[in-house]
């Protein structure tokens, strides 16, 4: 293992103390998020796939898509995703096929079973929407700023994976 040399300058403590709550509301919005797919699935009586499942058939959507693509695109870790892949596929949720031309790569899209999953969530994700913008949370405005804050963290930490380890 190697170890890197603490940095020449301590950050300001300000921002470290922040960068610490931002990692921790990061986590805790996430654990938030299935706790609420799994409140509206139980809700419907949608007992059968997971939160997680579900929000996997949500980013899928209509397209036709590999395991590799998946976690090649950031969403999921690798043995999650297959195994969240076969479990939907044997469930009714998803199509899988064979490529013709590389044998070992399956492609997977959508049945009506599972766009009927992904429907839901995005019903669930309007009504949020609705209500955080009925409610005043967070303008057009303040929610681009989040999510610009966001993309550079995530390419600030896809950077440091490629580059410095």
């Amino acid at each position: 293992m190697t170890m890197h040399a603490p940095p020449a300058q301590a950050p300001h403590p300000g921002l470290m103390s922040g960068y610490l709550e931002s990692l921790a509301l990061v986590e805790r919005l996430h654990r938030l998020l299935l706790d609420v797919i799994k409140d509206e699935f139980e809700r419907l009586g949608l007992l059968e796939i997971n939160p997680v499942q579900a929000l996997l058939l949500f980013n899928i959507g209509e397209n036709e898509v590999t395991a590799g693509e998946l976690k090649t695109r950031g969403y999921y870790q690798g043995s999650n995703v297959s195994y969240n892949l076969k479990k939907l596929v044997e469930l009714g949720y998803m199509h899988h096929q064979r490529s013709e031309i590389d044998r070992r790569s399956v492609r997977v899209r959508l049945t009506e079973k599972g766009r009927h999953v992904r429907a839901v969530i995005g019903a669930l994700f309007a009504r949020h929407a609705e209500g955080i913008e009925s409610r005043g949370l967070v303008t057009l405005d303040g929610i681009d700023q989040i999510n610009t804050s966001l993309r550079r963290m995530e390419r600030y930490w896809s950077d440091q994976i490629r580059y410095i380890y």
